[in-house]
């Protein structure tokens, strides 16, 4: 996990002990400092994330480089399952007469949240946005 995912939970602690600091010029040059650190501490982590990502991809072997496609085309799969091959396979069924056939098994919405997080769009980066620190 990122740790950029954590800004939105550390943002409001920062917030409160810079509260502390009586001098409002004070305080809010603290709390820019402390999130401007913040803020690129993420960054460098997840600099250090994208190295680890791509030193995987250039490996030779299937169980390094090979692990993201496959869970990508397992999460395909089962996309295509839950709303191509089941929804026909229903309507097949049904258009046969054949009412004693097994109800097929939905899939659950943990599969998006896999999908999304995979494809990188979980919003993790939406606090940076606000901020204007996501060019960084």
């Amino acid at each position: 996990m990122s740790l950029a995912a954590f800004l939105p939970f550390v943002g409001p602690i920062i917030e409160k002990l810079v509260g502390l600091i009586p001098d409002p010029e004070a305080r809010a040059k603290a709390q820019a400092e402390a999130m401007d650190r913040l803020l690129s501490v993420a960054s460098q982590a997840d600099q250090a994330q994208l190295e680890v990502n791509k030193a995987e991809a250039q490996s030779n072997s299937v169980f390094v480089a090979g692990w993201r496609p496959a869970i990508g085309w397992v999460c395909a799969a089962a996309l295509a399952y839950q709303y191509i091959g089941r929804p026909v396979a229903t309507g097949v069924f049904d258009l046969l007469g054949i009412h004693h056939a097994p109800v097929l098994i939905g899939l659950d919405d943990n599969l998006w949240q896999l999908m999304l997080a995979m494809l990188g769009m979980g919003g993790l980066r939406t606090f940076e946005k606000i901020r204007g620190a996501a060019g960084r």
